[in-house]
C-alpha cells in the first residue's frame, strides 16, 4: 500500500501510513469502513500517533456519526484537529472535480483547508459540528439506495406491462417525480453494463451504517431495513463489486 502526502506543489509517495504523515499540516484519509480507519488511524501502525501537535485530520470516509464524533474526541485528546467530510458524488464526479464535501467540525478548520476542498470538489457545505458531516451522509445515502431500488422496481413493472426498456429508460428518468442520478443509471441499466460507480457492496455497508445509526437514534427505518435486505441478497448473489444500480439486474432474475 502507498501513500501520499501534499505540501505545496510537491508530491511524495511514502511506504506507511506513518511516515506519510509526519510533516504533514493537513491529512486526509478516504477509506472504506469504520473497522478500516480504525486499523490504519488507531491501529498499531496507526498515524494519528505520528502526526504532530496541531495538525489538521481530515476524514472523507464514510462512517457513521457515532464513530465519526469518536474519532473526533480522541485526535483532540492527542492534541490534534479534526473534521469529517464524506463527499457526495461517485466516480465520474471524483474524476472532474465536481464532488460535493459535507463538512462537521470548526469553521476555523474548514477555511484552512477550504482551498484543498475546492481544488477536489465543486461544493463544500459545513453542516454542523463534528459528526454532521457523517449524519447528513447517511442521508444521502439513505436517499440514494432506496431511489434505486423504486427505480429498478418500477421499471421492471413497467416491461411486464409491455414498455422497452428503450423507451423507460428514456422516459422515466426525465420525469419531474423522479431523482436526477437515476438519468446515469439509466444508461447503465439500457447498456446492461455495471461496472462500478459506487459498488453494491459500499452501498450495503452504508445502509448497515444507517441501521445502526437509526438504532441509536431510536428512529424506526421500515423501508431502508427492506432495502438493506434486497441489497444483501444482490450482493450474495455475486453483484458486490458491480455498480449498485445492478440491483435492477438482481431483481430481473427474480421476476
Amino acid at each position: 500500500m502507498q501513500f501520499s502526502w501534499y505540501r505545496q506543489v510537491e508530491t511524495k509517495a511514502a511506504d506507511s501510513a506513518r511516515d506519510a504523515v509526519t510533516d504533514a499540516d493537513v491529512v486526509f484519509t478516504m477509506l472504506s469502513a469504520p473497522e478500516v480507519v480504525e486499523k490504519v488511524a488507531f491501529g498499531d501502525d496507526g498515524f494519528i500517533g505520528a502526526m504532530r501537535e496541531g495538525a489538521l485530520w481530515v476524514n472523507c470516509s464514510t462512517v457513521n456519526p457515532s464513530y465519526t464524533r469518536e474519532c473526533n474526541e480522541r485526535s483532540r485528546a492527542r492534541g490534534l484537529r479534526f473534521l469529517d467530510a464524506p463527499v457526495a458524488g461517485t466516480k465520474m464526479p471524483a474524476e472532474t472535480g465536481d464532488l460535493t464535501f459535507l463538512l462537521g467540525g470548526e469553521s476555523s478548520d474548514i477555511d484552512q483547508v477550504r482551498p484543498l476542498l475546492e481544488n477536489m470538489g465543486q461544493k463544500v457545505l459545513h453542516v454542523g459540528p463534528a459528526g454532521q458531516g457523517s449524519a447528513f451522509k447517511m442521508l444521502v445515502n439513505a436517499l440514494l439506495a432506496q431511489s434505486m431500488l423504486v427505480y429498478a422496481e418500477t421499471a421492471l413493472l413497467g416491461e411486464k406491462l409491455g414498455f422497452s426498456r428503450d423507451f423507460l429508460m428514456d422516459t422515466l428518468p426525465n420525469l419531474p417525480v423522479t431523482a436526477p442520478f437515476l438519468k446515469g443509471k439509466a444508461g447503465l441499466i439500457k447498456e446492461g453494463n455495471y461496472e462500478a460507480q459506487f459498488p453494491l457492496e459500499l452501498m450495503l455497508k452504508d445502509l448497515q451504517l444507517l441501521d445502526v445509526t437509526a438504532y441509536e437514534q431510536k428512529q424506526p427505518l421500515f423501508l431502508a431495513g427492506l432495502a438493506k435486505s434486497v441489497y444483501g441478497q444482490a450482493n450474495r448473489a455475486g453483484h458486490g463489486r458491480d455498480d449498485f444500480a445492478a440491483v435492477f439486474d438482481y431483481l430481473e432474475k427474480l421476476g
